[in-house]
């Protein structure tokens, strides 16, 4: 049905259906009129929960900037539905999930010299702007369009404002984003910042368990007589608090790579110090931005520095009732708010 249809309407459709026969999956349309298709990838994760990505590379059919020698602007989309978190114990599933895809999209742009090239990620995402997939993002220089547009800020303050999605407990939240990355936005290295990610889920476990920051302390350090963490009892504290020894936890190579961003000094253990710096008194954020336009005025004084990117023009969710974080009874539609977002072509300096 929406192939015919969007087929007739000039779209084409890409359709993903999830692994082991789940059921649903994924569609991503372009109209044909504005995008030329130039390259199409599908991510399995064969993981738990069976999901599944799509990356779409993309040009405009028109250029952006006719009047002023613009050519064809690049883009690359994301679309995924991501794990719903039925416990705290999925959410390095989750972080998982999304550290994958940021992955794949490192390597997909080195292997085509696309260093200068907007990124848009879109889908179900199934979690908040609390949530650690969210501090994730934004520590990789992404930014929630619809919140840019309404220039809300990350704190908890502007958490509630707007809702999306009522889920199968009833429960109303704000899970549908369309993330995007500018060409010139600053980031972490991305294993630095996924680490800190996974620290950061380890210290909400810990602190719900009524751990202070000496008493995890000892968490990690077990029986060692020394004042240190040794690498055996740092493996066995992941596998307590369940993000490793299970079928999606993290693997061998994860878990040696979450250690060497916790041993600084590289001496083979982790003291207090380190415990401090690198797993509990981290934050996994980026500078938040009131307006992601900043910065992105035309420069014609250096030409060959300039890149294009996106401005956020405009973002609503339907129904209007939505955007003041109430969930209409009548409306039946879906248990999903459609999330629109009007981006326009802007030039830019690149950050390199």
């Amino acid at each position: 049905m929406y192939q015919e249809r969007l087929g007739n309407a000039g779209y084409n459709t890409f359709s993903l259906a999830r692994t082991n026969n789940r059921g649903d999956g994924l569609l991503t349309a372009l109209h044909r009129d504005y995008f030329n298709v130039l390259n199409y990838r599908e991510l399995l994760f064969n993981d738990f929960g069976d999901r599944v990505a799509q990356l779409v590379h993309v040009e405009s059919v028109v250029p952006f900037f006719q009047n002023q020698g613009g050519g064809q602007q690049e883009i690359l989309i994301v679309n995924t539905h991501l794990l719903f978190p039925h416990d705290s114990s999925l959410s390095v599933v989750r972080l998982h999930q999304v550290y994958k895809i940021l992955q794949y999209l490192e390597l997909y742009q080195t292997e085509n010299k696309l260093n200068h090239i907007p990124i848009i990620l879109c889908g179900d995402w199934n979690g908040s702007k609390r949530g650690h997939v969210y501090k994730f993002l934004r520590s990789q220089g992404f930014v929630s369009s619809y919140d840019v547009a309404h220039q809300y800020t990350d704190g908890d303050a502007d958490a509630h404002k707007w809702v999306s999605h009522r889920n199968h407990r009833g429960n109303i939240c704000g899970v549908d984003f369309i993330w995007l990355r500018n060409p010139n936005q600053s980031r972490k290295p991305l294993q630095a910042s996924w680490a800190e990610a996974v620290f950061s889920i380890i210290k909400c476990q810990l602190q719900k368990a009524s751990l202070a920051e000496n008493d995890a302390f000892a968490f990690f350090k077990a029986d060692n007589n020394g004042d240190v963490i040794t690498h055996s009892a740092f493996c066995e504290a992941l596998r307590q608090v369940n993000l490793a020894g299970l079928p999606y936890g993290l693997s061998f190579q994860e878990t040696d790579d979450l250690w060497a961003q916790a041993d600084v000094d590289g001496n083979g253990v982790v003291n207090y110090e380190e415990f401090k710096q690198r797993m509990w008194n981290l934050s996994c954020s980026a500078q938040i931005e009131n307006n992601c336009n900043d910065n992105m005025e035309d420069s014609k004084d250096c030409s060959e520095k300039e890149i294009l990117g996106f401005a956020v023009k405009d973002a609503f969710l339907f129904p209007s009732e939505v955007e003041k974080g109430k969930w209409p009874e009548n409306y039946s539609l879906s248990d999903h708010a459609p999330l629109s977002v009007v981006f326009s072509p802007v030039r830019m300096q690149s950050s390199s």
